[in-house]
């Protein structure tokens, strides 16, 4: 797709090629062209600048920009998209008391999903999908991370990867897919964990990797559910297969996952509500993207990822939406971006930073989507007509999104 958008009012977050992440400081920086113009030439940005040096009697399709900005669509690096049905009830469960621990001891939970999950066809399974995916293009998303872990048996996990598979095929945005069947344990594993972590080793891993649906495996590391030990002999296993690691962990309580991961070269470590200071500075040593999920915190009313203190002290950090039934079920990332800045007092540029180039580094996209850079993907927002990017976070009620473009093309 060709496109000329002219009289942009703010192009933000323009970037030189090679910038694969920010830190710190750097993220309080979101370099921007006023009244500017930007070309798409064949789905990728091709140029851009003021606008007195924009192209005349240009021969493509020409979007007038006037009063509107340009920015990166945003770069989901933590979902849970693919799912079956709804868990609601859980949601009053909460409400009238019963803790996140408490529901799932009940049978509610990850294993509640897998259970609807086991019973719903790969069809029913795609056609619920594709519409969430629909929908949260439309709200801004320009790539995304799906996970799956709601099979929790090779054959359900299967489903879901290639459910997954479909949803890249067929879809203009870049999809990643990554394997979880270290999710929770399945009810037949109630009371095995060892036998359950060495199926998955010696079964479910090369499956997956045989039938090449996952780029990265992740292993929910926390008290309850998979130790440091099973953690890092998953992600051992994923790596001899080439399944990049990722892990949650932090979520409710800190018990060394921070370490594995970068001990691991995870790509990315996500939840983080729990942070010690030793899981800061160990972080400092890897290339490891610290990942935070702002709206598990709001809908769970748990800590929020300490940002700030994380921030401050150098390192780099992304937002995602970690969009699923059961503690996150929705994938706006204009909300993500905005409870960053109210709840974790990140800033309008660091939370667009981590929402959009920081978010693509953990997903391994950070050389196609994140910035407006010259050829990477033209995956686009054109906000309404606003006064500055700060009034996206400020007026977190309203939808400021005019257009989503991917690869040029208008959503």
């Amino acid at each position: 797709m060709n496109v000329l958008f002219k009289n942009i009012k703010s192009l933000i977050q323009v970037r030189e090629a090679g910038v694969k992440y920010l830190s710190g400081e750097e993220m309080s920086v979101l370099p921007t062209i006023e009244d500017a113009y930007l070309v798409v030439e064949d789905g990728k940005i091709d140029s851009f600048g003021k606008m007195e040096s924009c192209p005349e009697d240009y021969k493509g399709d020409v979007v007038d920009a006037t009063g509107k900005m340009i920015l990166p669509a945003w770069c989901d690096s933590h979902t849970h998209l693919v799912y079956a049905g709804h868990r609601e009830g859980e949601f009053i469960d909460r409400i009238n008391g019963l803790s996140y621990e408490e529901i799932a001891q009940r049978g509610g939970g990850i294993v509640n999903s897998a259970l609807r999950l086991a019973d719903t066809s790969e069809e029913d399974l795609y056609q619920q999908s594709k519409v969430r995916l629909e929908q949260v293009i439309k709200m801004g998303t320009g790539s995304i991370e799906i996970k799956s872990g709601y099979g929790l048996t090779l054959e359900g996990e299967l489903k879901m990867l290639r459910v997954i598979k479909r949803l890249e095929e067929e879809f203009l945005i870049p999809i990643k897919a990554t394997f979880l069947g270290a999710h929770a344990l399945p009810v037949n594993y109630k009371n095995d964990k060892a036998g359950y972590v060495k199926m998955l080793i010696e079964v479910m891993v090369p499956a997956v990797a045989k039938q090449g649906v996952a780029e990265y495996i992740d292993v929910f590391c926390e008290e309850g559910y998979f130790s440091t030990d099973d953690t890092a002999a998953i992600l051992e296993a994923g790596l001899q297969y080439g399944l990049g690691p990722k892990i949650h962990v932090n979520q409710f309580n800190a018990i060394g996952g921070v370490k594995v991961g970068v001990d691991y070269n995870a790509r990315s470590v996500d939840h983080l509500e729990e942070m010690r200071q030793e899981d800061i500075q160990v972080l400092k040593g890897g290339q490891t993207m610290p990942v935070a999920l702002p709206g598990c915190s709001h809908f769970l009313s748990i800590p929020y990822t300490p940002a700030r203190q994380m921030i401050d002290a150098g390192l780099p950090l992304a937002l995602a939406s970690d969009y699923n039934p059961g503690s996150a079920p929705s994938g706006n990332m204009n909300f993500i971006v905005s409870t960053a800045c109210v709840k974790m007092k990140m800033t309008p540029e660091e939370a667009i930073n981590a929402a959009t180039i920081n978010g693509a580094y953990a997903m391994g996209l950070e050389e196609e989507v994140g910035s407006v850079t010259i050829g990477k993907r033209a995956n686009l927002i054109l906000t309404s007509k606003i006064p500055s990017y700060g009034f996206l976070p400020y007026s977190f009620g309203e939808n400021h999104i005019d257009k989503v473009f991917i690869n040029g093309i208008e959503q």
